[in-house]
C-alpha cells in the first residue's frame, strides 16, 4: 500500500466517527505543489462539508484531530478547507525499501481481466507506413500497460485477405510475372507499384514459374495467396523489429468459411433487420447509432461491417472481458455502428473500446517529409526504425494522446542532447548506473535510509506515484501519460544527482541510503521505460 492509500484509509476511518461512509474514490489525494505545503493535499473537507452541514474548515479541523497520526508529522488546514499532510521522513524513505524488494514487479497491479487487443491490422499488400507504426506503438504499449496492470491480454491482428486490395495485389504481380516472361504489359494506374511486388514476382517465378498458367483462375489464386504470405511475412518481421509481436494472427477468409457470416445474419440479426431497395440493413439506430446500416448491398454482397460483426462476435466468444480496437482516426463513424450491433446480441455497449490514432507528419528542417529517398515512396516504418532509432520511434509516436495529431521531428529525434527526450530519460537511466558501479563495493542498507534533502523528497514522491501513474494509465489507455511521467523523474533524477552528492566515502551512512535511491530510480526507470517498448540502457 503506498501513501496516497494509506491516507485516503485513515480520512475514511476519521470520517466513520461522524457515521459517515466513504469509499477510497471519494477522497482524492494530491501532491502539494511546494514543501511549505507539505507532501500531500486532500479537499475532502470542502467536499463534504455542506453534506454534514458543517463549515469546510470545521470538518477539516474535525479530520485533523480525529485522524490516525501514524507516518505523519504533523498536518495544516490552508485557506477555505485545504488539509495539507506534512509526513515522517522515515515514511516517505521506507518506498525505497519496497521498490528494491519488489524490482521489476515494482507497480504491477492486479486488475484481473482478459483483454483483447487488436492493432495494425495492415492490410498485407505491401510495407507498413507511419499511420500503421503509429497504430503499432499505441497498441502494443497499451497491451503492455493493461499486462503490468495485472490483466491476461491478447494481441490480435486481423487480416483483411478477402477484399478488393488482394484481388489488386494479385493482378499486380500477375503482370509483374508477365513483364518478365517478357511480355509487353503495362501495370494500370490503380495497381501495386511498389518495388516489393516485383521482388516477389521473381520469387515466385524462380519457385512456379514454369508451372504458372496465365489466365488460369487457379493459377491467379495460387499466385495471390503466395503473394499475400510474403507481404504479411514482412509485416511480421517489421513489428518484430518494432518489438511488437502477436499472439493470434486471424484471416477474414476464414471468418467468411462456410457461410458462417450468412449464417449470422440470419440466426442472430434476422429480427434486427430489414431490406430496403435491395439492399439489407441493420436497426443500429434503435440503440446507440445516428441512423441504420446496411450489411448486405443491393448486388447480394456483404458490405464490410457484417463480416467485421461475425469477427466481434468470434472474438466475445472466446470468454474476454473486453475487446480494444485501436484503429485510424478515419474510423470515428464505426465505433457506434459496431457496439450497436453487439448490444443486440445482449452485451454492454462497454465491451468494445475503440482507440483512434492519428496521422502522424515527419518534420525534417522545418518542412514536411513526404517522400523516402531513397525509394521515392512514403516513408516505411522500417526505414524510420533504421535512420533514428526504434526507440525514439515507439517513444515519439506515444508522447502525446492517441487523439492528438503527431508532427514527428526527425532532426529532434536523432539529437543526443538533453532537447531530446528519449536520450533525456535513456541518458538519466545511464547515470544512475554509472553510480552504482562506482560504488559496488559500498554496502547499500535500505533498513537505515537518511533522505530528507529537497531533490531526495521531489524523487521519493515521483517513486511513490508510479503505480497510481500505471493504473490510470491503463485504466484511460493512455501511454502518453507514462512518458510524461518519464521525463517528470528523469528530470527528478538529474536534479538528485547534481544537487546531492551521492558517493561520499566521508559519509557512508548517507551515502548508502543516496543509492538505494538511485537503485530504486533505476528500477522505476526501467520499468517505466519498458511499459512503451523504449530500451533502459547501462551506458551512453
Amino acid at each position: 500500500m503506498n501513501i496516497e492509500e494509506t491516507l485516503k484509509i485513515k480520512i475514511i476511518e476519521a470520517f466513520k466517527k461522524l457515521d459517515v461512509s466513504l469509499s477510497p474514490s471519494d477522497v482524492v489525494i494530491e501532491n502539494s505543489r511546494s514543501p511549505e505545503h507539505g507532501d500531500y493535499a486532500t479537499n475532502v473537507a470542502m467536499k463534504f462539508a455542506s453534506r454534514l452541514l458543517k463549515n469546510p474548515r470545521e470538518l477539516a479541523t474535525f479530520i485533523v484531530d480525529n485522524i490516525d497520526k501514524s507516518s505523519i508529522d504533523h498536518l495544516e488546514i490552508a485557506g477555505p478547507g485545504f488539509i495539507n499532510f506534512f509526513m515522517k521522513k522515515d515514511a516517505m524513505n521506507e518506498i525505497v525499501k519496497r521498490i528494491i524488494s519488489e524490482g521489476d514487479n515494482y507497480g504491477r497491479g492486479k486488475a484481473g481481466k482478459k483483454i483483447n487487443v487488436e492493432f495494425v491490422s495492415a492490410n498485407p499488400t505491401g510495407d507498413l507506413h507511419l499511420g500503421h507504426a503509429r497504430c503499432a506503438a499505441v497498441g502494443d504499449s497499451i497491451c503492455r500497460l493493461y499486462e503490468f496492470a495485472g490483466n491476461e491480454v491478447t494481441r490480435e491482428f486481423y487480416v483483411n485477405n478477402a477484399g478488393n486490395q488482394i484481388k489488386t495485389l494479385g493482378l499486380s504481380l500477375d503482370i509483374r510475372l508477365r513483364q518478365l516472361h517478357g511480355e509487353k504489359i503495362e501495370l494500370p494506374e490503380d495497381s501495386y507499384h511498389a518495388g516489393d511486388i516485383i521482388d516477389i514476382a521473381k520469387q515466385y517465378d524462380k519457385e512456379f514459374g514454369k508451372e504458372y498458367v496465365v489466365n488460369d483462375p487457379k493459377w491467379l489464386a495460387h499466385l495471390t495467396e503466395y503473394g499475400m504470405k510474403a507481404e504479411l511475412k514482412k509485416i511480421e518481421k517489421d513489428l518484430e523489429l518494432f518489438r511488437t509481436k502477436f499472439d493470434i494472427y486471424s484471416f477474414e477468409t476464414d471468418v467468411r468459411k462456410n457461410n458462417h457470416v450468412e449464417d449470422v445474419l440470419k440466426n442472430k440479426y434476422a429480427k434486427y433487420s430489414y431490406v430496403q431497395d435491395g439492399a439489407t440493413f441493420l436497426k443500429t439506430s434503435d440503440f446507440i447509432d445516428d441512423k441504420d446500416r446496411a450489411v448486405v448491398k443491393s448486388d447480394g454482397s456483404f458490405t464490410y461491417l457484417m463480416p467485421d460483426i461475425a469477427y466481434h462476435l468470434i472474438k466475445l466468444s472466446r470468454g474476454y472481458d473486453q475487446l480494444i480496437d485501436v484503429l485510424g482516426a478515419d474510423h470515428h463513424g464505426y465505433i457506434n455502428r459496431m457496439k450497436s450491433a453487439l448490444m443486440m446480441q445482449g452485451y454492454s455497449k462497454d465491451v468494445l473500446e475503440v482507440e483512434l490514432v492519428q496521422v502522424v507528419r515527419l518534420i525534417k528542417d522545418g518542412e514536411e517529409v513526404k517522400m523516402s529517398k531513397r525509394t521515392g515512396n512514403g516513408i516505411t516504418l522500417r526505414e524510420l526504425c533504421e535512420d533514428v532509432g526504434v526507440d525514439a520511434v515507439r517513444y515519439f509516436f506515444v508522447s502525446r494522446a492517441a487523439s492528438s495529431h503527431l508532427d514527428f521531428d526527425l532532426n529532434l529525434a536523432s539529437e543526443q542532447s538533453s532537447n531530446n527526450p528519449v536520450y533525456y530519460a535513456q541518458y538519466a537511466h545511464a547515470r544512475i548506473c554509472k553510480v552504482l558501479e562506482s560504488a559496488s563495493d559500498i554496502k547499500i542498507d535500505v533498513n537505515a535510509p537518511l533522505l530528507k534533502e529537497k531533490k531526495e523528497m521531489d524523487l521519493l514522491k515521483l517513486l511513490i506515484d508510479f503505480p497510481k501513474v500505471v493504473e490510470q494509465s491503463a485504466l484511460k489507455r493512455a501511454p502518453h501519460m507514462v512518458a510524461t511521467y518519464i521525463q517528470s523523474l528523469a528530470a527528478a533524477i538529474h536534479g538528485f544527482y547534481s544537487e546531492c552528492r551521492v558517493i561520499d566515502r566521508d559519509n557512508l551512512d548517507v551515502t548508502s541510503s543516496r543509492l538505494a535511491l538511485a537503485k530504486a530510480s533505476k528500477i522505476v526507470l526501467k520499468n517505466a521505460l519498458n511499459l512503451l517498448g523504449v530500451a533502459a540502457p547501462e551506458k551512453m
